[in-house]
């Protein structure tokens, strides 16, 4: 993502254009993402939690760490993590898979967002992301810059701001979604080029602790990370690293979240029961598998931020196998009960012992998934954390 892009859109916003230079749905969607305009104070972009710069997470720091995002309004949270957007149109529109017999897809850590272009109309109008009162205000805000009436006009219709019978906004709001949906399918968000990628192109050769995670991974005998987070058969190109299926694993809630005070002291995620299109109890407290590209460089981790440490997310997995694993490395006390025990898929979580090296191997794995632009940053984060334990 170039910065002058931004500097487009903020010299469009004030300009009085006559015409507008043609450009594709895509690349609208380009500078619908980055213009804060479509904010209540016009603070906040979709760039501004999916930071390009930053593995398309947001990395700011806030009163919660960056546990939780926070919204337009400088004040408040949200309750959950700022899900990746990198990769996210790998996943199918939400749907009850009858084969599997498993709920597949969709967009939100719930999936209630059938696909991108609804997810991306959302946070604009949610009271603790961007906070716009409705989508015709959304529309307001398009048609105060010609450039994108203009160019709104071009791709959906002379009558997109037209108000339509029945409806209570334009179709331009579905326009709105539809140019962010379209940007998020280039080839900006999914880069495929991490050492892993080009690992299976012969360009990148595997470390031997990289190549053990690897075998790790996708074993069937030693741990169960493929059954959550692998689409595909073992090293096939463009895997997402995620089946886009929900599970339960057992998360604690976040004690250090709730002390903020924002939600209630009872506070209860129920993830999947969540999507309205969800009503069986079976499938309370499940989230959909994130990819687990990029991972090394999107903590903090869980759907709401509980674990800080890539390496704690696996101490955490183990730990119901492992009778040794009792302490949160984070805390120094024993893991907290899952926030919803009753349908926790243990059976999914079943693997063999992981021992430290094995621990250290599928981070070695994990970070080849990192995309070539992203190196950066988790060589810096690596160095950092070399700094911190030569300081101990």
């Amino acid at each position: 993502m170039k910065k002058f892009l931004y500097l487009l859109v903020i010299g469009l916003a004030s300009t009085q254009l006559n015409a507008a230079p043609q450009m594709t749905e895509a690349q609208i969607g380009q500078l619908l993402f980055l213009d804060p305009s479509f904010s209540k104070n016009r603070t906040m972009s979709c760039a501004t939690c999916h930071e390009p710069n930053n593995s398309f997470t947001d990395q700011r720091q806030n009163t919660s760490g960056q546990m939780v995002s926070i919204g337009d309004d400088i004040k408040l949270l949200g309750s959950r993590n700022t899900p990746m957007a990198a990769y996210a149109s790998t996943s199918p529109a939400f749907h009850f898979d009858e084969k599997l017999q498993e709920y597949v897809g969709g967009q939100f850590l719930d999936g209630r967002a059938d696909t991108l272009a609804i997810q991306a109309m959302g946070p604009p109008v949610n009271p603790v992301e961007m906070g716009l009162p409705n989508g015709q205000t959304v529309v307001q805000r398009i048609q105060e810059n010609p450039f994108y009436v203009e160019n709104f006009k071009r791709l959906y219709g002379k009558g997109v701001f037209d108000m339509v019978d029945g409806k209570e906004m334009s179709p331009a709001f579905e326009a709105f979604g539809n140019a962010l949906q379209a940007f998020q399918q280039t080839d900006e968000f999914a880069t495929y080029d991490s050492k892993y990628d080009r690992f299976l192109k012969g360009e990148y050769e595997l470390t031997v602790l990289e190549d053990l995670g690897r075998t790790l991974f996708f074993s069937n005998n030693n741990v169960s990370c493929n059954t959550c987070h692998m689409l595909k058969v073992e090293d096939s190109k463009k895997e997402p690293f995620t089946n886009h299926q929900y599970r339960n694993i057992g998360v604690p809630t976040n004690a250090q979240l709730l002390a903020f005070g924002h939600l209630k002291a009872d506070f209860i995620d129920h993830g999947l029961l969540e999507n309205p299109a969800v009503d069986d109890p079976k499938y309370d407290g499940k989230f959909k598998n994130p990819s687990l590209r990029n991972v090394a460089v999107t903590g903090p981790y869980m759907h709401n931020g509980v674990f800080k440490d890539l390496r704690t997310v696996m101490e955490f997995y183990d730990h119901f196998n492992n009778p040794k694993r009792t302490i949160n490395p984070e805390t120094g006390k024993p893991w907290r009960a899952p926030e919803v025990p009753n349908t926790v898929d243990l059976a999914d979580l079943k693997a063999q012992v992981l021992t430290d090296r094995k621990i250290d191997a599928l981070i070695a794995f994990m970070k080849t998934l990192t995309d070539k632009r992203f190196e950066p940053l988790l060589e810096a984060k690596d160095k950092l954390e070399k700094e911190k334990k030569a300081a101990k």
